[in-house]
């Protein structure tokens, strides 16, 4: 193979994927479920685990998960770990796991999460606490800021829905479309990603919809924050589990599991301006770009050469900001996702990228080619890509450099004040509203013309002015003491 090390090329022999649609389950259920589907495909490497990796839990799990998954398993890896807070934690974990292989740190790694919201949500108490809990807490890896800062928090900006619509604002800004055209080109951007999840097992929601259906608000299709109707933003409450296994090609050899073996090309990973208000542009992302590009690179994999894609898909926007990134069409023939999305195939908090892997590996291996995954953290804000192949890599696994690239995102981050007062101007916007479809909040990102940015929320006897208008490029009044704004003129 070319000279190279099958002791130091790492590939995924085995994912697993389920869901609970009927009967209570906790997290660590759904994970163990998952697993243990790895492990049937793989059972002569289970005694060679010396990783297990768990990506972060929203729904109750014990302090150990990770230690708890392998005693369930009975597994005795040499180290557990958690991942902190982020849709780019699967990725950034199997970049990690090939990176350790590659240098012989590691020789086999199960990498699993889940999620227990469909659960928790169905019960009047609070979950029995698991016989694990006494367990000393795992290690806690990655980057573990906060997803906002003060700003964010005194504009109302917390929930996903709302901070992704600002950035939906801009684009359809961009595009010289209202919000109601907009609207109609998300359904038809989305409405593919149906299609894709109803023939996926494990999706959430196998139903192919029409563009129609998914963009017309309606009384089962409320709008959440413009132009955000609730069939176009990712859904949390699901029960669903998956797991991945990396290994060696050796150590797939020996296990005689080579035959399944996909290989992992390239890893990268690169954040965006950190808070949101912060960044110039709140309708791009040079982050993803520079993940993608500097991954495709270290694989050697030009865009037009990928045969399958999976773009997170939260919202909308992340979905056409990684394919403008990426240099792709939104309607390219190759599709943006091979599980259905988070509306569609389901939105496991931070799982869903483990899932992606999952399925992209498993139709690698019916297709043969390459793939190309990317998971997100918080707002846009931390990206991991994953580059991965039928074939061998000539040049073996490769984690691309974004040095440079962070170097100079971070240096276009704008000051932010949280005590402007007088003009700015609008750079995004949304109106959020109630369940009675009132609005009820109407936060922005603006500019002072001095140059600082500012994250506001309209005085309450704005509201219903502003209801179904796009602000970007449009002159507001900030007062004080926390910032608020009305309409100049």
């Amino acid at each position: 193979m070319n000279g190279l090390d099958e002791e130091r090329l790492p590939v995924i022999v085995a994912g697993g994927q389920c869901l609970e649609r009927d009967a209570p389950v906790s997290a660590l259920d759904l994970m163990t479920r998952a697993a243990r589907q790895c492990l049937a495909e793989a059972p002569a490497l289970a005694g060679g685990v010396d990783r297990v990796s768990v990506v972060n839990v929203m729904s109750p799990v014990p302090p150990a998960t990770a230690t708890a998954l392998a005693g369930r398993l009975g597994l005795s890896p040499a180290r557990t770990e958690v991942s902190t807070i982020g849709g780019n934690s699967p990725q950034w974990l199997l970049n990690r796991a090939a990176d350790d292989i590659a240098a012989g740190r590691a020789q086999t790694v199960l990498v699993a999460g889940a999620e227990a919201q469909r659960t928790m949500k169905a019960m009047a108490s609070p979950p029995p606490v698991p016989e694990e809990q006494s367990l000393p807490p795992d290690p806690v890896i990655g980057d573990g800021r906060a997803g906002v800062g003060q700003a964010e928090l005194d504009a109302g900006l917390i929930a996903p829905v709302h901070v992704y619509a600002l950035f939906e604002s801009v684009l359809a800004h961009r595009a010289d479309r209202s919000l109601d055209e907009h609207r109609r080109v998300l359904g038809e951007l989305m409405a593919p990603f149906t299609a894709v999840a109803a023939t996926h097992p494990a999706a959430w929601f196998p139903t192919r919809r029409t563009p129609e259906e998914l963009s017309t608000v309606g009384p089962d299709n409320r709008l959440v924050a413009e132009p955000y109707p609730k069939l176009l933003c990712a859904v949390i409450t699901v029960d669903q589990g998956a797991a991945v296994l990396v290994t060696s090609l050796a150590a797939a050899r020996r296990a005689d599991v080579a035959d399944r073996a996909v290989f992992c090309l390239s890893g990268a990973e690169a954040n965006d301006v950190w808070f949101p208000s912060a960044r110039p542009d709140p309708g791009s992302s040079p982050a993803i770009a520079a993940a993608v590009g500097a991954c495709l690179e270290a694989a050697g994999v030009g865009v037009d050469e990928v045969g399958a894609f999976d773009l997170y898909s939260c919202f909308p926007c992340a979905v056409e900001m990684a394919a403008q990134a990426i240099g792709i069409d939104v309607d390219d023939k190759r599709g943006l996702t091979v599980t259905g999305g988070l509306p569609y195939f389901g939105g496991p908090g931070n799982n869903y990228t483990l899932h992606a892997i999952a399925t992209m590996t498993a139709r690698l291996r019916e297709t043969g080619g390459t793939g190309l995954v990317t998971g997100l953290g918080w707002y846009a804000t931390k990206h991991a890509v994953g580059v991965y192949g039928a074939d061998p890599p000539p040049g073996g696994w490769r984690r691309a450099d974004t040095t440079a690239a962070q170097t100079a995102i971070d240096g276009t981050t704008r000051a932010v004040t949280g005590d402007a007062l007088g003009p700015a101007t609008v750079m995004a916007s949304t109106v959020v509203s109630g369940r009675d479809g009132r609005p009820s909040a109407a936060p922005v990102i603006a500019r002072l013309d001095d140059g600082r940015q500012v994250a506001a929320a309209a005085e309450d006897e704005e509201l219903a002015a502003l209801a179904g208008r796009n602000l970007v490029g449009e002159r507001i009044l900030l007062s004080g003491p926390l910032p608020r704004f009305r309409m100049a003129g």
